[in-house]
């Protein structure tokens, strides 16, 4: 009598475990199925995504620190936006009273704002150079 019940337990077990595994496997699938559609899309970050980085949007991040969202990677977006930084991270400082999280969100705004900003800069600035011409620093010897 006993193996009866102990065959009925590792039949159901079995099957409990199998639907689990089947239903994970589904769900992987789909999940890299979603992926790769997102990367056919154009992986590149809009306004209306978030980054994979930080999980905020553009919109989101410009709210947090108060600024306008970046037009064309200009200089004087990137200073307004460390000068708020500064400004409202060190007074959401933990130690003078503040909040770690609101500090926190502080910092990845700013990271997020300024991953939508480098690229722009890195091409002005290789644009730049390019107008110049290269000019390597010479070190002499004493």
């Amino acid at each position: 009598m006993a193996y009866r019940v102990i065959t009925q337990v590792v039949i159901i077990g079995s099957r409990v475990l199998g639907r689990a595994f089947a239903e994970a496997y589904k769900q992987a699938s789909a999940s890299s199925q979603y992926a790769r559609a997102q990367g056919k899309n154009g992986g590149q970050t809009s306004s209306g995504r978030a980054s994979l980085t930080s999980g905020m949007t553009l919109d989101e991040a410009c709210k947090i620190l108060n600024v306008k969202p970046p037009q064309g990677g200009a200089a004087a977006d990137a200073e307004e936006v460390m000068a708020r930084f500064k400004k409202l991270f060190d007074a959401n400082d933990p130690h003078k009273g503040g909040s770690f999280y609101l500090q926190s969100k502080i910092l990845r705004a700013r990271e997020r704002i300024e991953a939508e900003i480098r690229p722009a800069a890195e091409k002005a600035e290789q644009e730049a150079e390019v107008k110049e011409g290269w000019k390597p620093k010479v070190y002499k010897d004493r």
